[in-house]
C-alpha cells in the first residue's frame, strides 16, 4: 500500500527481512529441536513401541516430548506466526490485482479459498504445537491431518493461481516470476511425495516393526517439513521489492513498493 513518504515513516524495514525472519524462526527451532534430543535425550525419544532399533526421533517426540525442546519451539512458532497471518492475507492482494477476464469471480473465489486455507494452516499448527500428542494424543492428530490437508490444498491452489494469474491477457511472466513459479511446483510435488512416503512408511513400521523402519519415517517428516518451509520462503520472491514502514503522521503502519 502507497500512502507514506520518507519524511512521515519513523520506522522501516525491507519485506524481504520480515519475510527471512518467518522461514529463519522455525527452521532454526526445527533443526535445534531434533539436534537436541539427539545429542541429549536419544534413547527417550527414539524409543518406538516395536523396542526395535531407530536412529531420529520422529517431529512429535523432537518439539513435544522433552524441554528445552518444546519451549524453543513454541517461542519460534509463535514469533513466525503474525508474519506468516500477514503473507496470508497479502497473497490474496497479489493474486486479485490482476483481472483474467471471464472467469475472474471464480479466480477472486478461489484467491480468498487459498488464503483462508493459508490461514487455517498456520492456526493448526499453533494448534498442534501447543497441544502435544502426550497431552492429548488425538486432538494432535486431528490438528496434523487439519495441518496437512490445507498445507497441500493451499500450494496446490496458489500454485494454479499464480500460474493463471500471471500468465492472463497473454503476459508472459518476467524472470523472477517464473522462478517463483518454479519453485513452487517443485516444492509442492517434492512435499507431497515426501508427505506421502512418510504415512507409507508409518504404516510399515506399524505392521511390520522392522528394525531402522521409523528411522526412515522421521526422515521423511524432516523432508516434509523442510520443503513446507522452503515453499512459504517463496514469499521472499514475490515481495522482494516491498518495504514495511510505521508512519508518524497516525501512527499506523504501511506497506508499499520500496524507492
Amino acid at each position: 500500500m502507497a500512502g507514506t513518504t520518507n519524511a512521515d515513516a519513523i520506522f522501516h524495514i525491507p519485506f524481504v527481512y520480515v519475510a527471512k525472519s518467518a522461514v529463519l524462526l522455525p527452521l532454526c527451532g526445527f533443526l535445534f529441536c531434533v539436534t537436541w534430543s539427539i545429542l541429549y535425550d536419544f534413547e527417550s525419544s527414539t524409543a518406538t513401541h516395536c523396542k526395535v532399533a531407530n536412529y531420529l526421533p520422529s517431529i512429535s517426540s523432537a518439539i513435544g516430548g522433552y524441554t528445552p525442546q518444546k519451549y524453543v519451539w513454541r517461542i519460534c512458532v509463535a514469533l513466525h506466526c503474525s508474519p506468516r497471518l500477514m503473507f496470508a492475507i497479502a497473497y490474496y492482494n497479489f493474486h486479485t490485482r490482476i483481472h483474467v477476464g471471464r472467469k475472474n469471480i471464480i479466480y477472486t473465489n478461489l484467491a480468498a479459498i487459498a488464503s483462508s486455507l493459508h490461514i487455517t494452516e498456520i492456526l493448526a499448527l499453533v494448534g498442534l504445537t501447543y497441544i502435544s500428542s502426550t497431552d492429548n494424543g488425538d486432538m494432535h492428530e486431528y490438528l496434523f491431518i487439519a495441518f496437512m490437508v490445507c498445507s497441500l490444498s493451499h500450494m496446490l491452489l496458489s500454485c494454479m493461481l499464480f500460474h493463471w494469474g500471471r500468465s492472463a491477457n497473454n503476459r508472459a511472466m518476467t524472470n523472477m516470476e517464473r522462478q517463483s513459479f518454479h519453485y513452487k511446483v517443485g516444492l509442492f510435488l517434492f512435499n507431497l511425495t515426501s508427505f506421502l512416503f512418510a504415512v507409507y512408511l508409518y504404516f510399515r513400521h506399524q505392521a511390520y516393526c522392522e528394525s531402522g523402519m521409523y528411522t526412515w519415517f522421521a526422515l521423511a517428516e524432516y523432508l516434509t517439513v523442510i520443503s513446507n518451509i522452503a515453499y512459504n520462503g517463496t514469499v521472499i520472491l514475490d515481495f522482494n521489492e516491498l518495504e514495511v514502514s510505521v508512519s508518524s503522521s497516525n501512527g499506523t503502519s504501511h506497506i508499499h513498493k520500496s524507492t
